[in-house]
């Protein structure tokens, strides 16, 4: 029988710390990991709609009735008072509303309804206030309900944004009714699913869209599998504490749910069981279009020394650093694809570092404001080059999509107008358009089957539609993994055979090592004016100037301005800075007068990697499916701390000559290995199949018939975002897969 995990931990969330890029292992909740419906976009749009309707004043619902805290020492009323008046000294009312009058005690009990394994601490607060162990979290969580929407029922009236100065929508409107209409997905019902398909492609980001694109341009039937939904993108567009750049304990809306899907992670003494509302879980979005439906769309090329790194350095002591089996020139002309064939917006200079390019961007940079301006001429000051940070997103109508609208709801939420440019509103779309591609929704690979000569013949899928599970056996040509490095190393190695006892590809003992994604360095800035300008999406000047060449330091990365950020991101962030106080009046007036008045610095250093940061599968935890779950172990390299703290430092000197009066630089040790949004490296490409999982192409060793498109074959992840190099790499690898689809119906402008 599948064990729950082995002397599990339980633990707080880590809310009063801000994410910078690379999730922290904490000490995941103890829970049993229960098979269950998947959280669909009907649940995840009824428990909005019952938030919202919280907010609105309606009466105690059954889900409140849930969550209210156990009758410890008087009458429920008694308690909800206490808990009340703790709430206001964690907001207390001014010229504002306190936490309670805007609707805090509704807030609570929705969370509590929502994660009902968080009630023994807040019943230990109600019991011993500020002595509780509980109280910072406790503080936490009620100002990220004060500062986030009011559908999450502790902000009634937006009354909070109103005191911060912030607004979601565009400066002067959003000018059309949104959201704009989207294109819809060409779906199979599991009961409908063909016996045999051209291909199999697994997972819809950004390597998986590409993959189903080419073959299905090429006159290839494809069926795509999404272990998550398709989801509106009004309901991806709007909740502040349920998003992949939000780490309050609550399961994002972009998936996957927060029962289900455990991952166990192993600290070298404890083998814990994580769900994806924690920080350790590493998680991505699981939703059509993957990552790309709600990333903040950064477009970096590769420089030529990110593909040379062991050449231009050496290898250092522990690392697994070595260099990439192709150049820049060989993948030149497929960013060049990516950036015309998807969308991508930005100015004429790549910077410092930069490979040759043969073709200007599709788009020019969008408007900047004056954070830019001040950002620029400080740099300028200190001797550093600056350039516009590419986005996949619009500044001009593009392909049929509109021009970005410049909310400032923009990284972790679905686009209102259709602006950003991800898998789901362009390959996928160009796959359904032929008639020959199609989805199965909220469905998984559990293996990849091969005949006795080592074939793939085809997959097994799993899932579950209206409570009921499914199994079947799909049949295809040719199989495609894209299901980003922690679930495409797992599903590699949860299909052993006879001729490869410990998974498809790992005669090597290499599928599953050498996991990365980025540690971010940077800092954060208080000025005495108004600096935040409320020009969404927010980043628009970067230097490049640190991306190699630092001294001893191995590689670097870029500094680029960050995100508009949201009010409750904001209170984490300067509470995790120490910059204003968690709760009571000073905190409150912090955030008053500080939301407008700072700004962050942030960027992603290269790591060396380490053989031993790596994915395995535990046969004693299984997910909702009955499958092996992913089992990470590791750390990062010592380089890789050295690197970020560069960058940190470089970002607060750049802050201070901005006009920064107090700057706070980020170090936070990391806890376990890299991975998050950012995850890569797991079957990495090379020339030689006893040192690498792929060839160039991304074909695994000894199988002519499957490939892998994501970040997994990135040997090096760059000190940028890496998402333009995995457009990149797969659209050269199904060129060479369908012998030319080059010629083959692309658009290039």
């Amino acid at each position: 029988m599948a064990r729950a995990g082995r002397r599990p931990r339980l633990s707080q969330p880590r809310l009063g710390q801000p994410r910078l890029g690379q999730p922290r292992l904490g000490q995941p909740r103890l829970r049993t990991p229960a098979p269950g419906t998947p959280y669909s976009g009907a649940r995840r749009a009824g428990i909005l709609a019952a938030n919202v309707a919280k907010g609105k004043g309606s009466g105690v619902s059954e889900q409140r009735d849930q969550g209210r805290i156990p009758d410890q020492a008087g009458t429920a009323e008694d308690e909800r008072a206490r808990l009340a008046a703790l709430l206001d000294e964690v907001v207390p009312e001014d010229d504002f509303p306190s936490a309670s009058a805007a609707g805090g005690v509704t807030f609570v009990e929705s969370v509590l309804a929502e994660r009902p394994d968080w009630r023994p601490r807040v019943a230990d607060v109600i019991r011993r206030g500020r002595a509780s162990a509980h109280w910072d979290w406790f503080a936490e969580l009620v100002a990220g309900g004060y500062y986030a929407d009011a559908g999450n029922g502790g902000n009634a009236g937006s009354a909070s944004w109103a005191m911060v100065d912030w607004r979601p929508e565009p400066l002067g409107g959003w000018g059309t009714d949104v959201p704009v209409a989207a294109a819809a997905p060409a779906t199979t019902h599991p009961r409908d699913l063909a016996a045999r398909y051209d291909a199999v492609v697994i997972g819809s980001g950004a390597g998986g869209g590409v993959a189903a694109c080419g073959l299905a341009e090429a006159g290839r039937t494809v069926l795509v599998v999404e272990a998550g939904g398709w989801p509106g993108t009004a309901e991806l567009a709007h909740d502040h504490l349920r998003n992949p750049r939000s780490d309050w304990g609550l399961a994002p809306l972009s998936g996957p749910a927060a029962d289900g899907d455990p991952r166990v992670l192993d600290d070298g003494r404890h083998d814990l069981v994580a769900h994806p509302t924690d920080a350790g879980w590493h998680n991505n979005a699981f939703t059509a279009g993957g990552g790309t439906r709600v990333y903040g769309a950064q477009a970096w090329r590769f420089a030529p020394l990110d593909f040379a790194m062991a050449t231009a350095y050496g290898v250092p002591p522990g690392s697994a650093l070595t260099d990439w089996p192709i150049g820049y020139d060989d993948l030149a002309p497929y960013y060049e694809r990516a950036e015309w064939e998807i969308g991508v917006s930005g100015g004429g200079d790549d910077g410092r570092w930069a490979g040759a390019r043969a073709r200007e961007l599709p788009m020019g940079p969008l408007p900047a404001g004056p954070a830019r301006e001040r950002l620029a001429a400080a740099a300028a000051s200190l001797g550093l080059g600056t350039v516009y940070v590419p986005l996949l997103i619009n500044s001009r109508p593009y392909l049929g999509r509109r021009a970005c609208a410049q909310c400032n709801l923009c990284v972790g939420f679905a686009c209102q107008v259709d602006a950003k440019n991800g898998s789901q509103n362009t390959m996928l779309t160009r796959a359904f358009a032929t008639g020959l591609a199609t989805v199965v929704l909220e469905s998984r690979a559990a293996r990849i089957r091969t005949d006795g000569a080592g074939r793939v013949v085809g997959v097994t899928l799993v899932g579950t539609v209206d409570g009921v599970a499914w199994r079947r056996d799909v049949d295809a040509a040719e199989v495609v993994v894209a299901a980003g490095a922690i679930e495409s190393a797992r599903l590699l190695l949860n299909s052993p055979s006879a001729r490869e006892p410990h998974g498809i590809g790992n005669g090597h003992d290499l599928v599953g090592r050498h996991l990365q994604g980025h540690l971010y360095g940077g800092a954060m800035g208080v000025f005495g004016d108004v600096v935040e300008d409320l020009v969404g999406p927010g980043p628009s000047i970067a230097t490049t100037d640190h991306r190699h060449r630092n001294g001893d330091l191995i590689g670097g990365g870029i500094i680029a301005n960050e995100f508009v950020a949201t009010p409750s991101n904001t209170y984490r962030y300067l509470v995790g800075a120490g910059l204003v106080p968690r709760d009571g009046a000073a905190g409150k007036r912090g955030m008053r007068e500080l939301v407008r008045r700072s700004l962050r610095l942030m960027g992603p250093i290269q790591e060396v990697t380490v053989a031993d940061a790596r994915v395995r599968v535990d046969d004693g935890v299984v997910d909702r499916h009955g499958v092996p779950v992913a089992r990470i172990s590791g750390g990062v390299h010592p380089e890789d701390l050295r690197a970020r703290d560069f960058t940190s430092r470089r970002s607060a000197e750049w802050l201070r000559a901005a006009g920064a009066r107090d700057v706070f630089a980020y170090r936070y040790p990391p806890r376990g290995p890299s991975g998050g949004q950012h995850q890569a490296g797991t079957l990495r490409m090379g020339n030689d199949p006893r040192t690498s999982v792929v060839d160039s192409f991304g074909r695994v060793w000894g199988h002519e018939n499957l490939r892998v498109m994501d970040g997994s074959v990135h040997v090096t992840n760059g000190g940028v975002n890496p998402v333009l190099t995995i457009f990149a790499t797969a659209l050269r690898s199904v060129e060479e897969m369908t012998g030319g689809w080059r010629t083959g119906g692309w658009r290039t402008g």
